[in-house]
């Protein structure tokens, strides 16, 4: 069986989870009919709506489903362009950053390509820090063009955890609502919406222990979106479309789990993590761990190794029976560089260099001690191959 040490991209089925799941498949009954079968599919979204909230910090109100991280990052980023515009064709500037997730930065090259939007892509430094004062100035001088703001709560891929209570403070100023996609964050950070002074904020099931396909968009009570979809009007007119009451029950149990769970986790992960990184130092002093001065997420282990392909690391691993990643696994096969590093002011030889492990509920000791047996001959075959650009 393989090693697998690549969280961030998907997380194996909960046991408790996939029960629920299975369970209520067969429930039979459109949420939005009134007779007594529709009503009961009723009881059990709205259930798991209240689940989540609390999971998430939020109003049950405010949890709207989705089918995950992309379609919430959608909503929420044309959503909100698109009701801004209409309180004022000015406001046409979206800022984020170049280290999002492509669930976010793609549309917002959309929003540039075909809405006239104007992208403010704010600096980010050499650990992928991003530099609250300059956004400040920024906001300051432009705040009566801005349309939002969309910061992510973690990276996806380095694992650095972003100043989310900063940015809402600057944005709070001059009323500029936030959207912070927390797909990455949620169950392996503390996640709070109610706290966090966001708008909106998107969460992904099958990053804790859920099923693909289903995910939640949170939208503040004060919030107002543009749908992007017609139809029913579910969801507070925001999403329509059936709902998908057996995910969301899965879902459901996969966040209240993780969220019960995720001061256990973070000490655990964070021990795993910790003696994963130190390893991989001694057996090659010259990796370099990214955004190691930051807070991080304590499952997340991000390294470039000079020198190396990425890619090359880690098909020689899969070969050895551990499974990692170079980044986002919705950019996996695609040849090129990483677009967050290249965004950190980072060359093309880290860019091209990084390799990502990330753990989760299941796994143990045995996992980063297999990795680090593999380590070794992995770093050596893919030096003698060189770079794959």
């Amino acid at each position: 069986m393989s090693v697998y040490l690549d969280y961030a991209a998907t997380s194996p089925l909960r046991d408790e989870v996939l029960s629920v799941f299975t369970e209520h498949l067969k429930v039979i009954g459109n949420p939005s009919s009134v007779h007594s079968s529709g009503q009961a599919v009723r009881r059990l979204l709205e259930e798991a709506r209240e689940i989540i909230a609390a999971a998430v910090g939020a109003h049950r109100s405010e949890i709207i489903f989705t089918s995950g991280g992309t379609e919430s990052n959608n909503l929420a980023i044309k959503g909100l362009f698109w009701q801004r515009k209409n309180e004022s064709v000015d406001r046409n500037i979206v800022i984020s950053t170049g280290t999002e997730h492509h669930a976010v930065i793609d549309p917002i090259e959309w929003l540039v390509k075909h809405e006239g939007a104007e992208a403010k892509w704010l600096e980010v430094s050499h650990d992928g820090e991003i530099n609250i004062s300059s956004l400040q100035d920024y906001v300051d001088k432009n705040h009566e063009r801005i349309s939002f703001i969309s910061i992510m709560w973690a990276n996806n891929e380095i694992g650095v955890i972003n100043d989310i209570a900063a940015i809402t403070k600057i944005a709070a100023r001059y009323q500029i609502p936030v959207h912070s996609d927390a797909v990455a964050a949620f169950g392996h950070t503390e996640v709070n919406f109610a706290n966090s002074g966001l708008a909106t904020l998107s969460i992904s099931a099958h990053k804790v222990g859920g099923p693909v396909g289903i995910g939640a968009l949170v939208v503040a009570r004060s919030a107002k979106l543009e749908a992007i979809a017609h139809g029913g009007g579910q969801e507070r007119g925001i999403r329509s479309g059936t709902l998908n009451a057996a995910g969301a029950q899965a879902f459901a149990l996969a966040a209240k789990l993780a969220a019960q769970e995720h001061s256990a986790e973070e000490i655990r992960l964070s021990a795993l993590r910790n003696d994963l990184v130190d390893r991989v130092l001694l057996i090659d002093p010259t990796a370099k761990l990214t955004g190691a001065s930051l807070p991080r997420l304590a499952n997340n282990a991000h390294f470039v190794f000079r020198g190396c392909s990425g890619d090359s690391l880690l098909f020689l691993l899969d070969q050895a029976g551990v499974c990692v990643s170079v980044g986002s696994a919705c950019q996996a096969g695609i040849n090129s560089a990483s677009h967050v590093l290249l965004a950190m002011g980072r060359d093309e030889i880290d860019a091209w260099g990084c390799l990502r492990m990330t753990l989760g509920h299941e796994s143990t000791q045995a996992d980063v001690d297999a990795f680090i047996a593999a380590l070794p001959a992995a770093i050596a075959g893919a030096r003698k191959a060189g770079l794959a650009n």
